[in-house]
């Protein structure tokens, strides 16, 4: 394998990745080079459609023309760039579920990893008769975690879910779908016209053998039991894999050469691994987007199943990633900005618009660590990581007269905080880290530096931010073009990711965010069954 390119490439003549990352919120385009400088960079949003309480979607048309949107923007005006650029690369959001026809065309809108209507489908394959161990029958179990290292979420927040609930709910759909595909899969079907999914875009299918990294496949007991037909799914490609060159028409609309090489790329949590610069064996790197996770390359499959923590295959073809993920963190400030805080006509009407978010932070840095005793919820959409429960929502605990909108804005980025804590916890276990130990936090939030302190004060870990956090997916995606191309290997990758800042934890708030995290999983522990009654309730008056 080839190694780096040398530091000293002159930026005018450097080979580039058009890098993609498709995102909840939308697409993010960026024109990295082999030595993980980022040349240009371009955002298209894309819109969320609620269906009823639990269904969440996205038009897979709006992913395409957001991608030529951002494409566009950073190619134009360049001819000589355009000729730079060696090959095309994405990082996509997992666990959703487009089925496309045999032309390519979405039959219908995408079901999201936010999308919870297949629980019940899911719920009745994963059950055997009275006996069953968290919801699943013992020997279906242990067929899951023996091949996959995971099992369905019971939530019906991925595509076994999704799948199992257009099989019981639209049949008719499914016997027009030529193949179910996550994001990433229809975003290099559009790009090569290849069906085919990554080790990772495939692994929430729950049907895959990966006991082997270098031999994964589907196993067809699984597909049985899920009811999946394998002739519906794509075939298997490693994420380094070149899966083809650019359809004729896409070429043409970018301005690149059909010659133009497209990798297979990964979903979102593999390549944010990679962007961070955490490939080595138990580094942590931290996820703050519209979700949020904690991953860690390890050697070998484990599951740490009462925590819901699984090491799953990934864009290194001889490591599992460890992974811990929850429903929501970002998502939270949005919410929080657009639905409580400011009416429509005060916001800046771009959705990605930083200042927004700056503004928060600087009102957030205003208030004392505690927020005033106020302690927020970060459940908005059920929650995954430690528990796996659909039913919780988030809530503002001990509100007063005496409290400001600036104590609710600092009580949002805290509550995020010692959410993540809770997940970090078993994290380290199954990882064999230890707290106050380090991890490299990216991600949109990531950008704040205040809540990059937050997080170093909760979770006791020291926080490492690198230069450009946001863009962390699309030098992960321009990293593993760099090693399909053969011009790189992964153990080149640290030393291509810088870090700007370190923020340690104080010493003067460990008590306070102590008794804090104590409260809130106490919290957690009394209103799980309140919420779960408040759930019976509305479905008794629906």
């Amino acid at each position: 394998m080839a190694s780096r390119p040398p530091a000293e490439v002159p930026l005018e003549s450097e080979r580039l990745v058009l890098a993609v990352d498709l995102g909840t919120s939308g697409c993010k385009c960026a024109l990295v080079g082999l030595s993980g400088r980022v040349h240009a960079w371009a955002f298209r949003p894309v819109p969320l459609y609620l269906v009823g309480e639990f269904g969440v979607e996205q038009d897979a048309e709006d992913w395409w023309r957001a991608f030529l949107g951002a494409a566009q923007e950073v190619l134009e005006g360049d001819a000589e760039r355009r000729r730079r650029v060696v090959a095309v690369c994405v990082s996509a959001f997992g666990e959703c579920t487009v089925p496309v026809d045999e032309a390519g065309r979405a039959l219908a809108r995408a079901m999201l990893w936010l999308d919870m209507r297949g629980a019940e489908s899911i719920r009745r394959r994963a059950r055997s008769g009275k006996l069953n161990v968290q919801g699943y029958g013992p020997l279906k179990l242990a067929r899951w975690l023996r091949l996959t290292g995971g099992a369905p979420s019971l939530s019906g927040k991925d595509p076994a879910g999704h799948i199992a609930w257009l099989h019981d709910h639209h049949q008719p759909l499914v016997e027009r779908t030529h193949k179910f595909l996550n994001a990433l899969d229809f975003m290099n079907l559009r790009l090569t016209g290849r069906y085919c999914a990554t080790h990772d875009s495939a692994l929430t299918t729950w049907a895959t053998d990966n006991r082997d990294l270098s031999r994964v496949r589907y196993d067809d007991k699984l597909l049985r039991l899920l009811e999946i037909d394998h002739e519906r799914l794509p075939e298997l490609v490693s994420s380094t894999e070149v899966i083809g060159h650019l359809m004729p028409a896409v070429a043409s609309a970018l301005g690149l050469a059909p010659t133009t090489k497209v990798v297979a790329g990964a979903v979102d949590n593999s390549a944010a691994a990679i962007g961070a610069g955490t490939v080595r064996d138990g580094d942590l790197h931290l996820y703050l987007g519209t979700s949020s996770w904690l991953g860690a390359h390890i050697p070998r499959k484990r599951t740490h199943l009462s925590a819901f923590i699984a090491s799953v295959p990934c864009a290194q073809k001889d490591r599992y990633l460890a992974m811990a993920m929850q429903s929501a963190a970002c998502s939270n400030l949005t919410m929080l900005r657009d639905r409580i805080l400011f009416h429509a006509d005060e916001l800046s009407g771009n959705h990605e618009r930083q200042d927004d978010y700056a503004l928060l932070d600087r009102i957030a840095e205003r208030v004392q660590p505690g927020a005033r005793g106020l302690i927020y919820l970060p459940w908005l959409q059920g929650e995954r990581t430690p528990v796996d429960d659909r039913h919780l929502r988030a809530g503002l605990l001990n509100l007063s007269l005496e409290h400001t909108r600036e104590d609710i804005i600092r009580a949002f980025l805290e509550g995020v905080a010692l959410n993540t804590r809770w997940m970090l916890e078993p994290m380290l276990r199954f990882v064999g880290s230890e707290k106050g130990s380090a991890m490299t936090i990216v991600g949109g939030g990531a950008q704040s530096q205040v809540w990059c302190q937050i997080m170093a004060d909760v979770t006791g870990m020291v926080i490492r931010q690198p230069h450009m956090p946001i863009q962390a997916n699309a030098m992960g995606a321009a990293f593993i073009a760099g090693v399909g191309l053969g011009e790189l290997s992964f153990s080149d990758v640290p030393s291509l990711c810088g870090i700007a800042r370190t923020f340690e934890p104080r010493d003067t708030v460990r008590g306070l965010y102590d008794d804090r995290f104590g409260t809130f999983k106490e919290l957690h522990r009394r209103l799980a069954p309140v919420y779960r009654k408040i759930r019976r309730q509305l479905e008794a008056t629906a």
